[in-house]
Parts: structure tokens; sequence; C-alpha cells
């Protein structure tokens, strides 16, 4: 019986032991994982990719999900393809199942051209946000697959936010067919009206119907809308000189009561090259006479 007892006792002994040996552990990997997500963002910010990439590498076992975003990142703006891999190799089911994780993959496969992961990526993603589609968007845009954006807006189930509608209206600007403009049409008639009033999206949906010829619809957007910036001032001018209406593009341009970028200027100057009259003559000699000296240096402009 007594040694029964004894048995007991270290058996007790030892589970209490154990346990305490486990939650110090687990302290220190806690206050371990948060020094390396701090180090780690320091390094990101500072635009240090490589030095951050390197940490993680050494300490990939006390990372969290929040560092593991972090780095991919990195590796999608280093361009470090094979890097990118090997994080995503080494992932758990629960971080390939974080919303964060899986937008910052969609990001590293579609800048680094990887179309095929990417869409299995994204065809494997049960709860699809706004912003996963605006990520898949973009990027197929920029890869120029804008066709096959539209495929995948007809199957989207939840309703586009404002961003999200703002790229579904480049991707029919670039298309500019008969699919796209029926798409962009009735995404614009349908469209809630308190996104008429963001800069982003009318922004797009005016370049988006100049792109269609539709100059009239385009035109009654620019008016009704209460704010205007450069932005919404340049698609405009642009617009205009894609359509070849040079007239109205100045007309309009010596409207603009803001500061111009230089993107603005580009436009100005390029109607002016082809209008190339007296009028185009003294308002490109204003512009250029008042342009900032930090734009001269710019090939573009």
């Amino acid at each position: 019986m007594l040694l029964i007892r004894n048995n007991s006792y270290w058996i007790y002994r030892f589970n209490r032991l154990l346990s305490s040996c486990q939650s110090k552990n687990s302290e220190n990997l806690f206050s371990s994982s948060i020094a390396l997500n701090s180090t780690m963002k320091k390094l990101f910010d500072s635009k240090k990719y490589k030095e951050a990439l390197n940490l993680f590498d050494q300490n990939f076992e006390i990372s969290t999900d929040s560092t593991i975003n972090m780095a991919i990142k990195a590796c999608t703006i280093s361009k470090d393809y094979k890097r990118g891999i090997r994080i995503q190799q080494k992932l758990s089911s629960k971080s390939r199942n974080n919303s964060y994780i899986q937008a910052a993959l969609l990001c590293f496969y579609l800048e680094s051209k990887d179309i095929d992961n990417a869409m299995h990526l994204f065809s494997s993603i049960t709860n699809k946000s706004n912003y996963m589609y605006t990520v898949m968007f973009k990027g197929l845009i920029t890869n120029k697959m804008a066709e096959k954006v539209l495929d995948l807006f007809d199957e989207m189930k939840i309703e586009p936010d404002h961003f999200t509608l703002s790229t579904l209206f480049n991707a029919c600007a670039v298309l500019n067919n008969n699919r796209a403009m029926k798409i962009g049409k009735k995404l614009l008639a349908e469209m809630p009206e308190n996104y008429r009033n963001d800069n982003i999206t009318s922004t797009a949906a005016i370049d988006m119907l100049m792109k269609f010829g539709d100059v009239e619809s385009a035109e009654r957007i620019f008016r009704s809308m209460k704010t205007k910036n450069i932005i919404t001032y340049g698609a405009m001018v642009k617009g205009y000189v894609g359509t070849e209406m040079f007239d109205k593009a100045l007309d309009l341009f010596e409207q603009i009561d803001i500061e111009l970028d230089d993107v603005t200027y580009t436009i100005a100057f390029n109607c002016c090259a082809k209008l190339c009259n007296d009028r185009a003559m003294k308002i490109g000699k204003k512009l250029l006479a008042k342009m900032p000296e930090n734009y001269r240096n710019n090939n573009i402009t």
C-alpha cells in the first residue's frame, strides 16, 4: 500500500513538473514569436527584404501567421519565387486557411505570373471576400487576362464592393468588346447610389465609358461628381483625346483649378500636339513655362 502511495505521489509530482515546463516553454515561445515578428516588421518597413527573409528562414518554427504573411509579401516584392514556394510548401493546414495568407499568396503567384497556382488557390477558397476578388481581378488584368476576370465575375456569389467594382470597370475598359460593354453598362446601371460619389469608382467608370466611345454617359457621371480630383480630370481629358475631341479636352483642361500632376501635363501636351493650332500652341507653351522643375526630369512628361 505504501508503495502504491509513493508511486501515486511521484506520478503527481512528475505531472506537475511537466505541466510547469510546458507552461514556461509556451511563455518563451510566445515571447520569441513577438520578438521575431517585431524584428521582421522593422526590416520589412526598412525595405530590407532579404535580411527579413533570412531571419524568417532561421526561425520558421516559432513564426506566427502574421510573420508568415509578412514573409510572403517580402518574397513578392523582392521577386524571390523559389523562396515563396518553399514557404508555401511548409505551411500548416491552419495557416493555409488564413485569409490574409491566402491573399498574400494570391498576390505572390500573380506577381510571379504563376497563373495556374493562383487559379488553383483561388478556386480552393470557400469564403471569398471582395478583397480576394479584387486581388485576383487586378492580377489577371496585369497579366493581360482581362477576359478571365469576367469569367470569374460570372461565378461571383457576393455583391461587389466599390473596390471590386472599380477593378471590373477597368477590365471592361481593357477588353472593350461586346461582352465587356454589356457587363460594364449593367454594372454601372445597378451601382449603389453611395458608390457614385466615390472618386475611384466613378473615375474607373468614366475611363470605361470613354473607351466604349460613350462620351455623353461619361460626361454625365463627371458632372454629377461632387468633388473631382486631378485623376478624375485626367481620365476625362484623356477620354476626349482618345475619341479625338481635342477642343473639348482643352476646354475642360482650362477649367481645372487644382494642381496638375505629371500625368495630366503629359495628356495636355499630347492634346496640344494633336491639335497643333494657335490655341493649342499658346496653351502648350504656357503649361511648359509653369511646369514644376521636378517634372522636367520625367522622361514621359
